[in-house]
């Protein structure tokens, strides 16, 4: 009887040992870079980047930490895949399962909301967590601003410069500006033009891969504003994609359509590594939340990629 009653106390010892480590381990997660910039390439496909010259994702890919096999979420749209990349959640969750979704006409409801009505986006997650970050979306295709918390945000392309539309190189300037003058602690950069170039001559023709090698170029420009506003040191950089395409078009069950790259570089990210196992466009929201050291809603499944950090 005394063995097991010594049994049962250690037990419990062990058990709020356990409890107490992963209690820190939730409540106050440490950050892995000062800052994040994630720029989303709209439409480019691995296929595009394997036949087109992109020095500096290829710089990206020897010197951090890459899979070209990861996947976006059905249907391969742009919105449903977008807010999947911002919100850590599959289109069941978030309720965004078309272009035609809007905050006041959808079909089905968010199964939770965050600081706005509508599902939680990193945007919402970091503003509420961190109410002093400086956070920034510049983004190329109008839509993507209804996807997220406008609240959140210290700066929106759209609403700053008060036009209808803005193309990949005003875009990728406001960008630079903006790293300049205000060093975000988490900007978010979309870019639209390699999805046009899908839609107007084909995936995977010399358009299409000029428009892959140009959106490397103003990759690269952002990068060097990193560097010029001397946080480059400090940041990580997520380079991925929504979808890819099939001819003319996307929104089907492809390989073609829902593969997609996903990259990292940055402090603590591991060189020229080739990361092994699935990645889910959700996964990203989730990476971003992990390297700033915020804890993300109960309700997203997406996970960080650990494995890509030292």
């Amino acid at each position: 009887m005394k063995m097991k009653s010594r049994y049962f106390i250690w037990m419990c010892i062990a058990l709020a040992a356990l409890a107490a480590g992963c209690s820190e381990t939730i409540s106050d997660p440490e950050p892995k870079a000062q800052r994040v910039i994630v720029i989303g390439i709209d439409g480019m496909s691995p296929d595009g980047i394997a036949a087109s010259p992109t020095p500096i994702m290829d710089f990206i890919m020897e010197n951090g930490a890459y899979t070209l096999t990861a996947r976006g979420v059905l249907p391969t749209s742009s919105s449903p895949n977008w807010k999947s990349m911002i919100s850590g959640s599959d289109t069941e969750h978030h309720g965004v399962t078309s272009n035609k979704w809007e905050k006041d006409k959808f079909i089905l409801p968010a199964a939770t909301t965050g600081m706005e009505d509508i599902y939680p986006t990193i945007f919402g997650v970091l503003r509420e967590q961190r109410p002093d970050a400086k956070i920034a979306a510049i983004y190329d295709w109008k839509g993507f601003g209804r996807l997220l918390e406008q609240s959140a945000l210290d700066y929106d392309s759209y609403k700053a410069t008060g036009k209808e539309k803005l193309d990949e190189d005003e875009t990728a300037q406001l960008a630079i500006d903006y790293i300049l003058s205000e060093k975000p602690d988490f900007l978010f950069v979309h870019l639209d033009h390699v999805d046009h170039a899908g839609h107007q001559h084909g995936h995977g023709s010399s358009h299409y891969n000029e428009s892959v090698t140009k959106a490397d170029t103003l990759i690269g420009n952002i990068l060097q504003a990193a560097k010029d506003a001397v946080i480059y040191d400090e940041t990580l950089f997520i380079i991925s994609a929504d979808h890819g395409g099939v001819g003319t078009g996307h929104g089907g069950e492809t390989l073609d359509e829902i593969e997609i790259p996903f990259m990292l570089l940055g402090p603590g990210v591991k060189k020229g590594h080739t990361i092994d196992h699935q990645v889910m466009t959700y996964d990203n929201a989730a990476t971003v939340a992990f390297a700033l050291g915020v804890e993300p809603p109960y309700a997203w499944i997406g996970r960080p990629v650990k494995s890509a950090f030292e």
